[in-house]
């Protein structure tokens, strides 16, 4: 059986098809991504602007392509924060629904935390171990406190990117000013996540897919990180970090567009994704940080295969 996850972000919709076998194993087959940029113009005003709608429109016609070359069985596509968020997502479903017959499922914050801890739990080599995770997404962050057996708590924080890029507008280069505004918003909205960390005491940091496999692909062509194929899971060393996140502080974004490694999509953002980045883990005073590239779609793939459908 062949199953298609869609995963129609805020700002990349990706596309994973796995073949899944009678012991309810799954290999993935193909995988792709498109920066789509769904949020932009109008994710602050609660609208899919009509430019960014037709963008949507036009990759999932793509990736259609790819679900019918490949012969799919079934197709679970997941909306989130962009979707769930504006006043004309249901009209974007709709859309979706009268022209390819695809059911979208516009998924709570809830929701896509545990799926995004269903998708990291197959990465993690640990036992006894408390981790947070967090998924930088585009509307929305996901943090998670967990161990391999549980979610002790989870939530949503409309924190995404694409919010704070148009909230803040920062300048190019970003100025040590506007990172310290950035922090005082970020301190004043986070309190819960902190309360939560003094609560269940995580040993290890864990970046989700998305921002933290850029900084994985931009570490490792600086041959500061070593990457093989088929790796899911790296440590990323703090101090190694450090080293990323200055350059990137201190880049413009013509310079960012030359960086090996960082995806166009992810040029505007990535300055705000390591401020957040750097920010929690100086506020947690975590020291052990790891990138899984396991998200939200490898957690669909699972809950499909573990809910026999």
């Amino acid at each position: 059986m062949r199953i298609a996850v869609i995963d129609l972000g805020t700002n990349t919709f990706n596309l994973l098809i796995a073949e899944v076998f009678d012991d309810k194993n799954y290999k993935i087959i193909f995988s792709t991504k498109e920066g789509v940029k769904l949020g932009e113009g109008g994710i602050n005003n609660k609208t899919i602007t009509e430019v960014a709608f037709q963008r949507g429109l036009a990759s999932i016609e793509r990736y259609f392509e790819q679900i019918r070359l490949f012969q799919v069985d079934k197709v679970v596509a997941l909306a989130t924060s962009a979707i769930r968020d504006a006043d004309n997502g249901q009209e974007f479903s709709d859309t979706l629904k009268k022209r390819f017959n695809l059911d979208i499922s516009i998924i709570s914050g809830d929701k896509e935390a545990e799926l995004i801890y269903f998708g990291v739990k197959q990465t993690i080599p640990f036992t006894g171990k408390r981790f947070l995770i967090l998924d930088i997404g585009g509307g929305s962050n996901e943090f998670i406190i967990a161990n391999e057996l549980q979610i002790f708590w989870a939530r949503s924080f409309k924190l995404g990117m694409a919010r704070l890029l148009e909230q803040f507008r920062p300048s190019d280069p970003i100025s040590a000013s506007e990172i310290k505004r950035i922090e005082t918003y970020l301190k004043s909205e986070l309190g819960e996540l902190f309360d939560q960390v003094l609560i269940y005491k995580p040993d290890i940091f864990i970046g989700a897919s998305g921002s933290f496999d850029s900084f994985v692909a931009m570490l490792t062509s600086d041959n500061l990180l070593q990457h093989k194929n088929g790796d899911v899971f790296h440590q990323i060393p703090i101090n190694i970090y450090n080293q990323l996140h200055q350059k990137i502080l201190l880049s413009t974004r013509a310079e960012r567009d030359l960086m090996t490694g960082l995806e166009p999509v992810r040029r505007d953002m990535i300055v705000l994704a390591s401020i957040f980045v750097n920010f929690v883990l100086h506020e947690t005073g975590l020291q052990t940080m790891y990138q899984s590239a396991y998200s939200l779609k490898e957690g669909a793939i699972y809950e499909s295969i573990s809910n026999g459908s």
